[in-house]
């Protein structure tokens, strides 16, 4: 039987000589970004977490096993692959079981990097409540999974086509604690401020590291979220932002666009209409958490 979870050299000798390692999930290159810039984008995160000192946990199924290291031959055959599947926690027996490769969500990269000893995990933006939940009852497995996984989760909060504040409730309610990196907003993904406020602040990664170490001590096994805005000149201009998603909501609404078809039909239109602006602040997002990634897990292997 093949294993159920790899855990590449180079992740394994960094864990055993606690050296910094982040992880990193696959769905960003496998399903959402355009050829050939998702690749683009995989190895930069790579080489920019080598470049700082901390090794690189790129997380995936490959032919049904679970990988924690993927390989740049792995990143991209799979990058390039037609018929990834999307693997969160519920799909990684399906994916076994069938020998299939794809890229892992939020929830299932929380949860292999957890079971590998990986404690810091960068990603662009967490999924969330979605408009109108209160009917659908549309979440995201991502906020159960992080509220029995024990890890650090860099994060630009969630993307401003969910409901945000519906979102912070479940966070709360799931005893997921949330810290605000140098601020006390509620960062909206192309947005610093999605008009929200959150009750701790850290302005170093040392505070957050202090904060998962006291976690640890406690016995909790729930995730500490950090909260990390963009900055202002790399954002999405607030007014264009607000403009364009009361487009795209209205249009969805127009077009009696529901359930699974919403979020790619708001992303879309946001992509449209802003000239694919919305893309590249979604890559500097991504960029700014990995660094912030790299930095806490330092602070975390000092100890």
């Amino acid at each position: 039987m093949p294993p159920t979870l790899l855990i590449s050299d180079p992740v394994a000798a960094a864990l055993a000589e606690n050296r910094p390692v982040v992880a990193l999930e696959s769905t960003i290159f496998t399903h959402g970004l355009p050829q050939p810039r998702n690749l683009e984008v995989a190895l930069e995160a790579e080489d920019q977490l080598r470049s700082a000192g901390v090794e690189p946990a790129t997380i995936g199924v490959v032919d049904g096993v679970p990988v924690v290291g993927l390989s740049t031959d792995e990143i991209v055959r799979l990058a390039a692959a037609p018929d990834n599947l999307k693997i969160s926690i519920r799909d990684l027996p399906v994916a076994r079981a069938t020998g299939r490769s794809g890229g892992t969500t939020v929830a299932a990269t929380a949860l292999l990097a957890h079971r590998a000893g990986v404690k810091v995990f960068s990603t662009g933006g967490l999924g969330g409540v979605h408009r109108g939940a209160s009917e659908t009852f549309d979440e995201s497995a991502d906020l159960v999974a992080l509220s029995v996984t024990p890890i650090v989760v860099v994060s630009a909060g969630v993307k401003s086509i969910l409901d945000v504040g519906a979102t912070l409730e479940r966070l709360e309610t799931l005893n997921i604690t949330v810290l605000g990196y140098r601020t006390t907003t509620f960062p909206g993904f192309y947005v610093r401020d999605s008009g929200f406020e959150i009750g701790f602040r850290v302005d170093d990664p040392a505070e957050v590291a202090a904060v998962a170490s006291a976690r640890d001590e406690l016995g909790l096994d729930s995730a500490v979220l950090v909260a990390n805005p963009i900055s202002e000149e790399l954002q999405l201009d607030p007014q264009v932002h607000a403009e364009v998603l009361a487009q795209a909501i209205a249009g969805a609404e127009a077009a009696g666009i529901t359930g699974n078809a919403t979020t790619p039909y708001l992303l879309d239109h946001i992509q449209r209409v802003t000239g694919g602006r919305s893309l590249d602040v979604n890559v500097d997002v991504y960029r700014g958490n990995v660094g912030l990634g790299g930095e806490i897990a330092a602070a975390l292997a000092k100890g």
